[in-house]
């Protein structure tokens, strides 16, 4: 169904069952990058994780599939690594900077506003809790990521109800097939 290898990275909290990443990897098998600790992450830790789960694959055939903290993990370890991937589905990037940022997390602000040096789509909504609107435009501009704006569908997590998300499933293919 995927060529690539397809690496599910939640974000704060990890992703319930009902998360259309969950539901991916039940229903394709992808895996999931597993932190030691989901509820206070340092980003350090958290970068480290996942460049260890990296080098068991050929990383010219990875794509990582982030949602909400995991967007600023993936933008730190791509500056702190130079590792070529094929790619980064990005959802619901968390503003680590904003008032509404939950407390707990050490090291992921500043949010990270350097280019991407692999090709990236990010996804918004227009009434997510944790980035406005204007702040996930200059993440997707910064990061050279093709936005896609799917209106009012809140933190794009389990109590979004979108299911196993076939819009997102569509987004992965195109990066899949690029």
């Amino acid at each position: 169904m995927f060529k690539s290898t397809i690496l599910i990275i939640p974000g704060l909290g990890n992703s319930g069952p009902a998360h259309w990443q969950s539901l991916w990897e039940k229903r394709y098998g992808f895996a999931r990058v597993e932190q030691a600790d989901w509820e206070t992450p340092v980003c350090a830790d958290w970068i480290n994780t996942l460049q260890n789960h990296l080098e068991a694959h050929n990383p010219a055939d990875v794509i990582l599939v982030g949602h909400s903290l995991a967007c600023s993990t993936i933008a730190y370890w791509a500056n702190e690594y130079s590792v070529a991937i094929k790619a980064a589905l990005l959802v619901a990037p968390s503003d680590t900077e904003a008032p509404s940022y939950p407390p707990g997390t050490s090291g992921f602000a500043p949010m990270l506003l350097n280019k991407l040096p692999f090709k990236t789509i990010m996804v918004m909504s227009t009434n997510d809790f944790y980035v406005s609107p204007q702040r996930a435009e200059l993440f997707a501009n910064a990061w050279g990521s093709k936005l896609v704006n799917i209106g009012d569908a809140e933190h794009i997590n389990g109590e979004s109800n979108l299911g196993e998300w076939e819009e997102g499933l569509a987004l992965l293919r195109e990066l899949d097939e690029g």
